[in-house]
């Protein structure tokens, strides 16, 4: 099935400040709101945290619901959560999300293989809003895999799937 979706986020992190950081502060590198990713095959986003960090890691990109954010916002009655805080690289509007763990997709002209869950951790409770990561549970976005090369950037973008693409279930 084939639709239009849009990107309205993309960001990148030189580093981390959760992954890996148990018990310890969170780190301080900035997440970038950029207006494109080079997503490399195997590899992940240049630029980004992930890139190159281990072969067939499920974890190349990750993705993240606008609506989730919208509905998290109105859920807290916090208006000023940024799509930043999640540390997802692409923020899709319209992508029903979870229906894609399991299954190729293609968004724009790059080939992705949804995996899982980008499930949330206890620091969305302190980046984003106390109670923020049991809320998310089930809504935290795509972990994914990158199959070929390309670029994405914000804006409306075709998407196929190699199975349902239920767009009524986005968010």
């Amino acid at each position: 099935m084939q639709a239009t979706v849009t990107v309205r986020h993309l960001f990148v992190s030189p580093g981390h400040n959760y992954f890996g950081r148990h018990g310890q502060p969170a780190g301080e590198h900035p997440t970038l709101d950029v207006p494109v990713v080079r997503c490399r095959a195997g590899q992940g986003i240049e630029g980004d945290r992930f890139f190159g960090y281990r072969p067939d890691y499920n974890g190349q990109i990750t993705f993240f619901a606008w609506e989730t954010l919208v509905a998290l916002r109105a859920h807290f009655r916090a208006d000023t959560i940024s799509p930043a805080v999640f540390r997802r690289n692409v923020v899709t509007e319209g992508l029903p999300l979870p229906t894609l763990a399991g299954q190729r997709f293609v968004l724009g002209e790059i080939e992705f293989e949804g995996i899982g869950e980008a499930k949330p951790c206890h620091w969305m409770n302190a980046a984003a809003v106390p109670g923020a990561e049991a809320w998310l549970r089930g809504r935290g976005g795509l972990r994914a895999k990158i199959l070929s090369d390309g670029e994405l950037r914000p804006g409306p973008v075709a998407v196929r799937a190699s199975g349902l693409l239920d767009l009524s279930a986005a968010g």
